[in-house]
């Protein structure tokens, strides 16, 4: 496992930079940022998360430590991959997207490319907590844009499909509630297959 390359950039090839480490080189995707404080013939020391798979072994490079974790944090979401991940720290600064993620920004966090809101929204709810701020009281205000009222049948009659309340509510969310409970079922479940 390569945890830390130091060496000297040998050229800049698009979003890869070729690092020269004692007559090998590697190349390293790494934030706009990062690439532009990289040199070509400058020395340069960077922390590496690898990324295998069966037809890639990509290696992807951190100024620091704290960029590096939050890179790790990003990629643990589901759906969320090294490329989306790096996509996301070229948004800005780590500590504008740590901000970001703490706020719930996620108009902010969706403007990154390959990022979607629902990615986005996932995002903020999974990692609000473990990016070193304070999470805002209205982070996660998205999940509440549908009041749940007990007394929907239609909204029971998704729960006792299997749904959770919160799912369950998602699904109705924008369907006119003056139809009957038949049509808002079929309705949800239809947008929902």
């Amino acid at each position: 496992m390569i945890a830390k390359l130091t060496g000297h950039v040998a050229e800049k090839l698009g979003e890869l930079v070729v690092i020269d480490v004692a007559g090998v080189g590697y190349g390293v995707l790494m934030s706009i940022e990062d690439q532009a404080s990289s040199q070509v013939g400058g020395k340069v020391s960077t922390y590496v998360y690898e990324a295998i798979r069966e037809n890639a072994h990509d290696l992807f490079g951190f100024k620091s430590r704290s960029a590096k974790d939050l890179f790790e944090l990003l990629i643990s979401v589901n759906g969320v991959g090294p490329k989306g991940g790096m996509a996301i720290m070229n948004l800005g600064r780590e500590t504008s997207l740590r901000a970001a993620i703490a706020g719930g920004d996620t108009k902010f966090i969706s403007g990154a490319s390959g990022i979607g809101k629902k990615a986005a929204e996932r995002i903020v709810v999974d990692l609000k907590n473990k990016v070193g701020l304070s999470a805002s009281d209205s982070a996660t205000a998205f999940l509440d844009d549908a009041p749940m009222d007990q007394q929907d049948e239609a909204l029971q009659a998704l729960i006792s499909l299997g749904y959770s309340p919160t799912d369950a509510s998602t699904a109705l969310r924008g369907i006119d509630p003056k139809l009957d409970s038949k049509q808002r079922i079929k309705l949800a479940l239809k947008a929902d297959a």
